[in-house]
């Protein structure tokens, strides 16, 4: 109880800290996120996210690709990240060069989201990649329209947690959150509850479920290279990633000229080696997002 009581405490400092425009975090919470795969094989992936926030202002990101981003945001940077990269995977041989990353614990960017909130704004931006573009698009912060279930509880990481529910951009959300940590955010673009979202999961195996808590203080930092992101709207950057996933192969080949096979990840693309094509041809059904679909 005394643990819940100082966090209550700080994240309601932390209003004034939002209101005087400085970007300090109080609270970072670790998640890990799932989403099925494109493959008939594999169940689905995973990966961890990090959420800065305090009750106005909050970054949820991949801490792996913002420390890439920070040091390829410089000359130096970015070749000291190189040299990291080809010291743990590259082999020379006297009959060539191999790559092998599997080789290597060295540093890489493997995803590219970021999404900030700003309450005070009433803004919502998703900093991403679709297809080779990095693209940025904002969204209203008052979009998601909530149902609370006050007499269903579920315990996690020791907080008494709320069910809510939400019809958000094509799937129906299935949430948790603590009004005992008084912040409005949560994994991804959820967002707009009086709690932190511990753990959400909707159709089509994308879930969120938090996996620590720590208070802290610390600079909620602007995302690296942002003007490197042009801006566009979230139904043509949903169906830009998806001409890019189903059209991959002719996509390369118009790049790089001649055949290319793609092997890695439990997909083989079919080329010049006459490979079966088991890559399952992204849609929709794959997307959290599905509701672009129909907007076609």
């Amino acid at each position: 109880m005394l643990k819940r009581i100082k966090m209550l405490a700080a994240l309601c400092c932390a209003t004034v800290i939002g209101v005087s425009g400085q970007s300090i975090s109080e609270l970072e919470v670790s998640y890990n996120a799932k989403a099925p795969v494109e493959s008939d094989t594999v169940n689905g992936r995973s990966q961890s996210f990090l959420l800065l926030c305090n009750n106005s202002k909050a970054k949820y990101y991949n801490a792996m690709s913002e420390y890439c981003d920070s040091l390829t945001s410089t000359p130096e940077g970015k070749k000291k990240l190189r040299d990291i990269q080809m010291a743990a995977w590259v082999t020379t041989t006297p009959q060539g060069i191999t790559v092998d990353k599997s080789k290597g614990n060295a540093p890489e960017k493997k995803t590219h989201l970021y999404v900030t909130t700003d309450v005070g704004t009433m803004d919502v931006k998703v900093y991403d990649k679709y297809g080779d573009d990095l693209l940025v698009y904002s969204e209203p912060y008052g979009d998601i329209v909530w149902s609370i279930f006050y007499d269903e509880t579920r315990q996690i990481l020791g907080y008494e947690c709320l069910k809510a529910t939400t019809d958000y951009h094509g799937r129906h959300w299935t949430v948790w959150f603590a009004p005992d940590i008084p912040v409005p955010f949560g994994p991804w673009k959820l967002r707009g509850l009086p709690g932190l979202i511990m753990a959400a999961s909707t159709d089509g195996g994308f879930s969120f479920e938090v996996t620590g808590l720590e208070q802290i203080n610390k600079e909620i930092t602007p995302v690296y290279g942002a003007s490197d992101y042009d801006k566009t709207d979230r139904m043509k950057a949903l169906a830009d990633r998806e001409y890019a996933a189903t059209h991959r192969m002719e996509l390369l080949q118009a790049k790089f000229g001649g055949s290319i096979v793609v092997q890695g990840g439990g997909t083989i693309a079919k080329g010049d080696s006459g490979a079966p094509h088991t890559r399952v041809p992204f849609s929709s059904r794959l997307a959290i997002e599905p509701d672009y679909d129909k907007a076609k």
